[in-house]
């Protein structure tokens, strides 16, 4: 771990795990994750923005050691942006290093800070909307941002230098080596993923805390996981995009085949809506990585659940999946069910009762063992219903 310079006094301090397969005992990490801090030196003040994760503390601290020993670092302030413990970890342990030391942060976050890491009450400097610090020669001043993603976080902008200091908020999941995206498409595609698994339920949050931040002369953003944007209009009108309204002609298919019924389904509605020059991508439920499927319905207009039934109901992993989902709130605007059962059941009903997005249900299909000629005419229709629908996106794409 090493302390690498962004401008004159700034400093990136980042702690990559790079085995870490999992967060939050939920989302897959297939690049690992980065725990990024900041170092902020002025001319009579020096800032600590965020630490890192308590797996990392120890080289964390070896690196503030190192760094009071070569360059007489002291640190007067460390600014919470948010207080989940992948950033607030390590605080307890900094202020035992640093006893002069103030955590700066909002009156939310100094609450949860108390009862998560039990900091003392006389530890905290207390900040408000618009805020400044001033470190000489560089200014902080405090953004909130709330819901990105709990309703205490909020960003940091050192007026000076233009640069946000966002935490979660255009956060990726990725360890890496490099300050900055060295591949903007896959550190696109890992900020996406990122989205989807995590702030995707709080879109609408997050429309008025972008323009607050494009009110502001953004130079970097840096955010508290993966790399620091030094072009940071790429990934701000990435989440423009992903957190407006707008969907593109894309059916997702999330399924699971447990004796082949429902597997030949979803061959015939891929083969049928590919035929029809609209986007499908199938998800087997059974294998595949959730936070994919999270990451394609950020933007899909459809998606078609696919289940045999399992003791009378929907199998285990599309009941999963359709609660994740619902929790996640994707906008997509029509929802369909196909299911295949032996002897009987309530699997439609039990969906019904379950979905609670606000979108069209197309209607359900019920298939006992493998599909008949009637069926077929059956997923026929749900096709033409599903290009009628999409009609619209697929001409508009054409324009």
């Amino acid at each position: 771990m090493k302390a690498i310079k962004i401008v004159d006094g700034v400093y990136s301090l980042r702690a990559n795990h790079w085995d870490r397969r999992l967060f939050d005992e939920l989302i897959p990490l297939p690049d690992g994750t980065s725990y990024n801090s900041y170092l902020v030196i002025g001319d009579e003040k020096t800032a600590l923005i965020d630490t890192v994760d308590f797996s990392k503390t120890k080289e964390f601290l070896d690196l503030l050691r190192e760094l009071k020993e070569k360059m007489n670092l002291s640190i007067d302030y460390v600014i919470a942006n948010h207080a989940e413990q992948d950033h607030s970890g390590s605080i307890p342990d900094v202020l035992e290093m640093f006893p002069q030391a103030k955590v700066v942060t909002n009156a939310k976050c100094k609450e949860f800070l108390m009862d998560l890491l039990h900091i003392p009450e006389d530890k905290f400097v207390v900040i408000s909307e618009g805020d400044k610090l001033d470190l000489g020669g560089k200014t902080l001043e405090f953004i909130m941002t709330p819901w990105v993603h709990w309703p205490e976080t909020m960003t940091t902008y050192l007026i000076e230098d233009k640069i946000a200091f966002t935490c979660d908020f255009f956060g990726s999941h990725r360890a890496t080596s490099h300050l900055f995206p060295c591949d903007e498409a896959k550190v696109l595609e890992d900020a996406k993923r990122y989205y989807a698994e995590i702030m995707m339920p709080f879109r609408v949050n997050i429309r008025s805390n972008l323009k607050k931040l494009e009110a502001k002369e953004i130079r970097f953003i840096a955010p508290s996981h993966g790399p620091v944007y030094n072009r940071p209009e790429v990934i701000m009108e990435a989440y423009k995009s992903w957190v407006s309204d707008e969907v593109i002609p894309k059916v997702i298919i999330a399924y699971t085949s447990m004796h082949g019924s429902t597997e030949e389904v979803v061959r015939y509605l891929v083969d049928r809506f590919t035929e029809n020059n609209l986007v499908v991508i199938p998800f087997n439920l059974t294998v595949e990585d959730i936070g994919k499927l999270a990451m394609e319905l950020v933007d899909a207009s459809t998606l078609i659940f696919a289940s045999p039934y399992v003791l009378a109901g929907l199998h285990p992993n599309v009941v999963y999946a359709i609660y994740l989902i619902n929790a996640l709130r994707p906008k997509v605007k029509y929802v369909g069910l196909v299911s295949s059962y032996g002897w009987g059941g309530m699997g439609v009903n039990q969906f019904k009762e379950m979905w609670k997005l606000k979108t069209e249900i197309l209607e359900p299909i019920l298939i006992k063992g493998l599909p008949r000629k009637e069926d077929y005419e059956k997923l026929e229709n749900l096709v033409d219903q599903v290009l009628k629908r999409n009609l619209p996106l697929m001409s508009a794409l054409t324009v």
